[in-house]
């Protein structure tokens, strides 16, 4: 069983003490929010999914089986594993917050990160 404490949360949400360190995953800066605001810990875009990947899902329900299919393939890339080693280490390092400014955190590429980095999705 993992260790690693990965949990999901909106980035709109105040922060928590639980938190720990805070890392945005979206590849676009939060509408309407300052850098001040986030109190964010990094900013990983390049974990994010491609554009071409996101204009597509739209965050719709219906397509997120597929998304999360299509998206874990992306995550395969090789471009990708030093950003993903760096998210691992922080989450076995203590708890890691994963930040997405989707509506639905329950449906978003953070969700899905959470779960490829071994960690389980909770808010």
């Amino acid at each position: 069983m993992s260790s690693h404490k990965v949990q999901v949360r909106r980035v709109y949400d105040a922060p928590e003490s639980s938190d720990g360190k805070r890392v945005l995953v979206d590849r676009v800066w939060p509408r309407g929010l300052s850098k001040e605001k986030a109190k964010l810990d990094d900013w990983c875009k390049q974990v994010a999914p491609s554009t071409e990947l996101r204009k597509w899902y739209g965050h719709d329900p219906d397509k997120f089986e597929e998304f999360e299919k299509r998206y874990r393939a992306e995550l395969d890339d090789p471009e990708r594993s030093e950003a993903l080693d760096g998210l691992r280490a922080d989450a076995a390092a203590g708890t890691l917050t994963l930040l997405t400014a989707a509506k639905r955190d329950d449906i978003s590429q953070a969700t899905v990160l959470a779960g490829f980095i071994g960690g389980a999705r909770s808010s």
